[in-house]
């Protein structure tokens, strides 16, 4: 049974080209499985979180964590009584604007684009399901429904302010309601983001040595999850105790943030989908004492993971690699493939700009660094 104020896809507001409905699936799950079925979503798979593509085959990729954000997302929104399909569908999703390189990518490319309106890697994803992603023969893009469009854009808040080019010119054609807030949906998918990569990237960083178990049995959370690993197990191996420590760091996670969005739903009684959207507030979070818990752990990770020297070498590359690549294309537009430079071409520099940051954002890891050694190496061939 739907909570009073979850999506209906019965009520969706529809696509933007109009299409018949399936006869055996609701409008939410033909968006998940569109996304699922996308070419953007595939690439996740050599698209980084922290670590380079090929320093390591067990580090997590965009692919296996948008994997476990759905996972999450689907386990909150299933308690919490909301629209699990719509739920998946945005967190499959929320990461398939994102550069090659983690957010180090990002912020080199937002810093190439910067006379041209920047980049963002939410509105990137934006235009990837509506414009950038080329199979279907009615339209470009996927045409998901407009509460998925909702999602993608605003699962973090409302979006205030300078509203990214993007993101912009797609709500000129389809009003996303950009000064609202999202659905309960969304910003499920939004807090399961955060669930998720807190848990990787401990299993991460010490999988690569980066800090040690001792080191982080001293931070909240862990080292009480820790404790009750070690009073059941006193004789458990290394990688069974690592595993079940951080399973139940995930599990603290998750039951606060359906503990505290169960109550402040109660505190708010949304009567309607409406409601959750004008409320004012993001109505499914974490809990004070567990975000000021969290807000510890993640100054850790700055400290020992994100700014670690390994880390910030690799990071220094990946800016080189995005800015050269950038400035190569942007200075001679003919130096792309065919049908790129066409686009690049058939405009102002803005447009040539817009075009260039679309074909590098698209880039997986591997792809960037091939790209870029045959652009700057005499040796490389291509």
């Amino acid at each position: 049974m739907l909570a009073i104020y979850a999506c209906d896809p019965a009520q969706s507001r529809g696509r933007l080209t109009f299409e018949a409905e399936s006869a055996h699936r609701t409008a939410f799950q033909r968006d998940r499985d569109r996304i699922i079925h996308s070419s953007a979503f595939r690439r996740l798979k050599h698209k980084t979180q922290v670590f380079v593509e090929h320093e390591g085959d067990y580090f997590r990729t965009r692919l296996t964590h948008s994997i476990e954000v759905g996972q999450v997302a689907r386990t909150i929104s299933g308690v919490l009584g909301l629209n699990s399909e719509l739920t998946e569908a945005v967190a499959l999703a929320h990461d398939l604007g994102h550069t090659p390189f983690g957010h180090t990518g990002e912020d080199a490319l937002d810093a190439c684009m910067r006379p041209f309106g920047g980049f963002d890697h939410n509105a990137q994803a934006i235009k990837i399901v509506t414009l950038l992603e080329r199979h279907y023969a009615d339209f470009n893009g996927l045409n998901l429904t407009w509460e998925t469009l909702e999602g993608l854009a605003k699962h973090n808040g409302p979006v205030l302010g300078k509203v990214p080019l993007a993101l912009a010119d797609f709500n000129s054609q389809y009003d996303l309601e950009l000064g609202s807030f999202a659905s309960a949906e969304a910003q499920v998918a939004a807090i399961s983001d955060d669930v998720a990569y807190n848990n990787h990237d401990l299993d991460d960083g010490l999988r690569a040595g980066l800090f040690n178990e001792e080191q982080i049995r001293e931070l909240p959370i862990i080292g009480a999850c820790y404790d009750r690993v070690d009073a059941l197990y006193p004789d458990l191996d290394f990688i069974r105790r690592r595993h079940e420590a951080l399973r139940r760091v995930f599990g603290v996670m998750v039951e606060d943030v359906i503990a505290e969005s169960r109550r402040l739903l109660a505190e708010a009684n949304p009567q309607s989908v409406a409601d959750i959207r004008g409320n004012g507030r993001q109505l499914i979070r974490f809990s004070e004492p567990l975000f000021e818990d969290l807000k510890v752990i993640r100054a850790f990770f700055f400290k020992h993971m994100y700014r670690h020297w390994k880390v910030r070498r690799m990071r220094r590359k990946a800016a080189i690699i995005v800015t050269e690549m950038f400035d190569i294309f942007f200075n001679d537009p003919g130096m792309l493939p065919d049908d790129w430079q066409r686009w690049a071409t058939s405009g102002d520099e803005t447009k040539r700009a817009l075009v260039i940051a679309d074909y590098i954002a698209g880039m997986t890891d591997r792809f960037a660094l091939d790209e870029h050694k045959k652009l700057v190496d005499p040796m490389a061939l291509g």
